[in-house]
Order: C-alpha cells, then sequence, then structure tokens
C-alpha cells in the first residue's frame, strides 16, 4: 500500500492491478487532501492508511481504478463497502453524490500520469 501525493505512472497501477486482482486495483480518495491510497487488498486497509496519517473518514471514498481502461468513462468504478453511510446520505457501495463522483475523477486523473 501506498500513500500518493503528487503522481503515479498509470504503468505503475497495472503492475499492481496484475499482482493483487488482475485488472483492478483498489484506492481511497481523500476528496479534501486530494491524495489518494492504492494497492490494498481491502478499501478498508486503505481507508486505515489514510486515517493514520491524518484523514477525515467523512472524506475517504473507496473506489476501483482499472488502469487499462483509462480514458474510457468506465476506467472508475465508486463501489466500496467503506461508501455504505446512511447517517451522511450514501444509502449504497455506490457513491451516490455526482459532485463528489466528479471530485473524485479530477482528484484521479491530476494523480495518474500516462
Amino acid at each position: 500500500m501506498q500513500i500518493v501525493h503528487e503522481k503515479i505512472s498509470i504503468e505503475e497501477l497495472k503492475i499492481m492491478a496484475e499482482k493483487m486482482f488482475g485488472d483492478f486495483v483498489k484506492a481511497v480518495i481523500d476528496i479534501e487532501k486530494e491524495i489518494m491510497a492504492v494497492d490494498s487488498e481491502l478499501h478498508a486497509d486503505a481507508e486505515s492508511l489514510l486515517l493514520e496519517h491524518g484523514s477525515q473518514q467523512k472524506h475517504l471514498w473507496g473506489i476501483n481504478i482499472y488502469p487499462e481502461m483509462m480514458g474510457n468513462a468506465n476506467w472508475i468504478e465508486f463501489n466500496s463497502m467503506i461508501n455504505l453511510r446512511p447517517s451522511a446520505g450514501n444509502r449504497s457501495r455506490y457513491v451516490e453524490d455526482q459532485k463528489v463522483r466528479e471530485k473524485i475523477r479530477s482528484i484521479v486523473t491530476k494523480l495518474i500520469i500516462k
């Protein structure tokens, strides 16, 4: 697992994907700090890493990144158990708020280089 503050290459993500799940990498995005943790078996593990480094849970969202599909509308999947937050209005594993999804897309696009 690692926290990405600056940039990570799409090639690095492809290698991570091949080692773990084959075609995707689990990631947790901190939409406040605009960073992400990648390369964990569970989104909860990446979430814990970010919490240990000062992130607040309310700003953390779990996604899956499909490196081979970069540029395709579906290269980011907004689905994770950590996204279940009925008390905050997110009643499913999916990131339901479109503004939050757009913020996540923006951060991921900024942090990943081709």
